[in-house]
């Protein structure tokens, strides 16, 4: 069993800047693939910044050029940074991985979380105007 913890998070004016962390009991072959997603009151959760063991990272469209994933390998930590942050940003936010690197090759799709066996306690974002 892989625990995830996040860190970070919090309010901010739009335009401003937040990050958020996750630390995993242990990287295995169950972490090989590492994502953040989000859910905002009402709607669905959708998958925004993946992170995986080969791969380039994937970014949703509505993050792309603001949000950058990462990892911190002093922390031992998956990051996400969010620039610019606008109002439509605000949301639960969870991290979440699976041994199974096409996990999130399909970050995309909309049945992608149930494609993650590890998930973060989730962290309140919230973007004012």
């Amino acid at each position: 069993q892989v625990q995830l913890v996040q860190s970070g998070g919090g309010s901010v004016q739009a335009g401003g800047s937040l990050r958020l962390s996750c630390r995993a009991s242990r990287y295995t072959t169950d972490t090989n693939c590492v994502a953040w997603f989000r859910q905002a009151s009402g709607t669905e959760r959708e998958g925004v910044a993946a992170f995986f063991t080969g791969g380039l990272p994937y970014y949703s469209d509505s993050v792309k050029g603001r949000f950058t994933i990462s990892q911190d390998n002093v922390m031992n930590t998956i990051d996400l940074k969010m620039d610019s942050l606008k109002p439509e940003d605000t949301a639960m936010y969870y991290c979440a991985a699976d041994g199974d690197i096409s996990a999130c090759m399909a970050l995309g799709d909309s049945e992608a979380s149930t494609r993650f066996h590890y998930w973060g306690q989730g962290t309140q974002v919230t973007v004012s105007s």
